[in-house]
């Protein structure tokens, strides 16, 4: 569930109420708990609608809000607000969705996949025994997936296939070399289960998104969601997966405030404040590492800002 910022409290000797705008599963699936323990009931908004309003706002408001990452180096990119449309919006959480965007309030989901965050989660729990996504994430930081996954060059004798353009180095079977023993699953380190499990995941997100941009033409990939958590590995296969089946002319690109998008879009639901309001109202600082939401294995080490640093956004407090 994605909530806004902002608490309304209204007035009124009829109808006298709180509440806050959510968005997502949460927004249903808790929405009597809030109101039974805290007596706040939560407003429903479209979850697209938020996500798209919520990126659209970042990549026009916040300086140096999208970077691509590639081969461990991080570089951010400029936007020209006047050439921002059309775009792909990949926001990758329990499942992923890709949705094309022209405009304000104007997109279309397009594609996406089942194979998302959940599945990485889901699965990982079921394979290493970790009790948190945050815990298997971090596993994935000291494994090694060439323990498990079957490579080009384990197929063709060590060799590249050059002739279709796949280095030896090529995954051709994740978890493909568990087949090749009598390994059982306690033999394999949990590191390397999810070290393979993160790169099988990201690898296919990644390859699903180009080909749904090349269907529409579009130039521009973003992706977001809470799956990426700023976490090195994960951005980077995603952007291998990209540069190759693009051929090196698409970038796949990141968002510093990725799990952030549907709360931020929620906030900016309230009717009777246009986003003018919300861009000129009251100045705030919002941290940079927020990205990081409540992981507290984010490596500030991988980013090249102060943690101290801030941006500037202009947003309206209720």
């Amino acid at each position: 569930m994605k909530v806004n910022s902002g608490l309304q409290h209204q007035e009124n000797p009829t109808n006298d109420r709180s509440f806050i705008k959510a968005t997502g599963g949460g927004a249903y699936k808790f929405s009597d708990l809030f109101k039974e323990k805290l007596g706040i009931s939560l407003e429903k908004e479209d979850e697209m609608d938020c996500l798209v309003t919520g990126a659209n706002f970042l990549l026009k408001a916040v300086n140096h809000e999208a970077f691509t990452y590639l081969n461990g180096q991080k570089e951010f990119v400029q936007i020209d607000h006047n050439d921002l449309y059309p775009y792909l919006l990949v926001n990758i959480g329990s499942g992923v969705s890709m949705v094309k965007v022209d405009g304000d309030g104007k997109f279309e989901r397009v594609s996406g996949t089942s194979v998302g965050g959940g599945t990485f989660w889901g699965l990982g729990k079921l394979l290493t025994k970790c009790q948190s996504f945050d815990e298997l994430l971090e596993l994935s930081r000291r494994g090694n997936n060439r323990v498990l996954d079957m490579l080009v060059g384990d197929i063709y004798g060590g060799m590249d296939y050059s002739k279709i353009g796949l280095s030896s180095t090529a995954i051709a079977s994740s978890f493909g070399r568990a087949i090749s023993n009598n390994n059982e699953l306690d033999d394999y380190k949990p590191e390397d289960v999810s070290r393979s499990l993160l790169r099988m995941i990201s690898n296919n997100i990644g390859q699903i998104a180009y080909l749904n941009a090349l269907r529409f033409g579009l130039k521009r990939i973003f992706f977001g969601g809470f799956f990426i958590r700023g976490h090195s590995y994960t951005m980077d296969t995603i952007s291998v997966a990209v540069h190759f089946w693009s051929k090196g002319e698409a970038k796949a690109m990141f968002l510093r405030h990725e799990g952030f998008l549907g709360a931020l879009g929620a906030f900016m639901s309230y009717e009777r404040h246009s986003l003018d309001d919300l861009m000129t109202n009251q100045s705030v600082q919002i941290p940079v590492d927020a990205s990081c939401g409540t992981d507290t294995n984010c490596n500030q080490l991988e980013r090249d800002l102060n943690e101290t640093e801030s941006m500037q956004c202009s947003v309206y407090q209720a």
